[in-house]
């Protein structure tokens, strides 16, 4: 089942009007946001002769830190649209840096950027966090460079002040707050707790799980936050548990571990539903039967329904085991080596100009899935619309996907996750 909303109102609509209304209990929805200066348009120009591009990026993905288990997938997803658009051979080179992010608790992500800019990149893939991005978008757009994340999906970043630099192939949580909060009305629930993380990923998730669950007719009964770096839970799962919620939303990083096991300790044996941010195989952490029934949301394509995919990144990287991201991340790259072919240069400015037109939000382009035949398509003197394994993407004025899929998972007696819907 795939609902999409679809919003024909002038784009400096709020999202409010965007959303009322709709009930979304499926995967898919189209989300069309955001007032902030166009990008460039037009296509098949370039400022000159075509010569050899050699572009140059980073990536601060989270090596450490409580979203560490992310950065794998993320970074095979980066490593394989590297070698793939090498091997193209078609007037672009990409060369890579990899750096961590770490998390809020650590200043790495700004030591990392501060490196990467060092070495002239033109772009910075990452971070994962939208709570590490916020610690460094100012730096990366200030020095001309662009920002991409696969994995923010912080409201905030949608009419953020980025100089047209900062641009995402995760959907903003307006997506996955909706999706979330109906699915949770959808199963019956009627009052529910949320533990939420203390930053702009979560309160603003909260908030979009908090606005679709009430419409629904529900109640949201008890929200206590908790810090990043936090260990002990005891004062959160204490004002869950009085509230006697009919269901529990975990809006956690890896912390998830710590908190599952104290709250079935607590007494607490209902639904808990999880999301982007701590959905993963918990088989090694729980005792069985721990998460058994329980619900998740991550926005990203059914990984069954793209090919070899898997089977590419298991090549670059053969102990993965979680492939989340891992197509945001990989289009992040491929959509970077598209405008630059566009652009006819590796300026960032100059990318993130021809951003929008190269994903299909702009230009009319000619639908493209792989890199070969999209910058086949820019070499001939055309403009290309690039549908890449993350999905359409068609990126607004704001640098935001307005098309893309939210999954909805659940966890079996080992406390392992598979796609329901």
């Amino acid at each position: 089942m795939s609902v999409f909303v679809k919003a024909s109102a002038p784009r400096s609509r709020s999202l409010k009007s965007i959303l009322g209304g709709a009930a979304i209990v499926g995967i898919s929805a189209l989300i069309l946001s955001g007032c902030a200066a166009p990008a460039e348009e037009g296509g098949g120009e370039t400022s000159g002769p075509r010569e050899p591009l050699t572009l140059k990026i980073g990536t601060i993905l989270p090596q450490s830190g409580t979203l560490a288990f992310l950065g794998p997938p993320e970074e095979a997803g980066v490593a394989l649209a590297v070698q793939e658009i090498n091997d193209a051979d078609l007037g672009i080179t990409v060369e890579v840096e990899y750096r961590d992010s770490g998390d809020t608790t650590t200043d790495t992500a700004t030591v990392s950027v501060t490196d990467l800019l060092s070495l002239d990149v033109s772009a910075i893939v990452g971070a994962a966090s939208s709570g590490v991005s916020k610690t460094v978008i100012d730096q990366i757009t200030a020095a001309g460079v662009v920002q991409f994340s696969p994995a923010n999906t912080s409201i905030d970043f949608t009419d953020y002040a980025d100089d047209g630099l900062y641009w995402r192939t995760a959907p903003s949580d307006v997506l996955q707050g909706e999706v979330l909060g109906n699915l949770i009305a959808e199963d019956g629930a009627e009052t529910v707790g949320m533990l939420v993380l203390n930053d702009s990923y979560g309160t603003g998730l909260a908030a979009a799980l908090e606005e679709n669950f009430t419409a629904a007719g529900g109640e949201i009964v008890a929200q206590p936050l908790f810090n990043t770096g936090e260990t002990v839970f005891t004062t959160q799962i204490s004002e869950l548990t009085a509230a006697n919620p009919d269901a529990i939303a975990l809006i956690t990083f890896d912390e998830s571990k710590v908190v599952i096991p104290a709250l079935r300790g607590a007494g607490y044996t209902g639904p808990l539903y999880l999301v982007d941010g701590n959905l993963f195989d918990y088989s090694a952490d729980l005792a069985p039967g721990a998460l058994e029934g329980a619900k998740g949301t991550l926005p990203g394509l059914d990984v069954a329904t793209l090919g070899d995919f898997t089977d590419r990144l298991l090549e670059i990287d053969p102990d993965l085991t979680d492939y989340s991201y891992a197509a945001e991340s990989y289009d992040a790259v491929v959509l970077l080596a598209l405008a630059a072919l566009a652009a006819n240069s590796v300026d960032g400015k100059e990318i993130a100009s021809k951003l929008q037109e190269v994903s299909g939000g702009s230009g009319d382009g000619k639908k493209a899935t792989d890199f070969a035949s999209a910058a086949q398509i820019i070499l001939d003197g055309g403009v290309v619309d690039y549908d890449g394994y993350s999905g359409p993407i068609t990126f607004d004025d704001n640098g935001d996907p307005t098309e893309a899929t939210i999954g909805i998972y659940e966890y079996d007696a080992n406390n392992k996750y598979s796609r329901i819907n």
